[in-house]
C-alpha cells in the first residue's frame, strides 16, 4: 500500500529528532503551547523515520530514497 520514500540517513535523523523531541516533552525542557507542539511534531518524525514512509514527501512527488533498477 504504502512504499517507502525516505532513505536510510533521513530515517535515521527523523528518528533521532523525533527522540530528542519527545524527551524535551518529557523532561518538561518545554511547557505549555511549545511542549504539545514538540511532542506532536516528536511523534511525527519518530514514526515516520520508523515506517519509512512521508506522507508530505508523497504529496509533493518527492522521495530521498534511491530507486535502482
Amino acid at each position: 500500500m504504502f512504499s517507502a520514500n525516505e532513505s536510510t540517513f533521513d530515517r535515521v535523523i527523523r528518528f533521532i529528532v523525533g527522540a530528542v523531541l519527545i524527551y524535551a516533552w518529557y523532561a518538561m525542557w518545554v511547557t505549555g503551547t511549545m511542549a504539545i507542539i514538540a511532542l506532536t511534531v516528536g511523534i511525527i518524525l519518530a514514526v515516520t523515520g520508523i515506517i519509512g514512509w512521508c506522507p508530505l514527501y508523497r504529496l509533493f512527488g518527492i522521495g530521498t530514497r534511491s530507486t535502482t533498477t
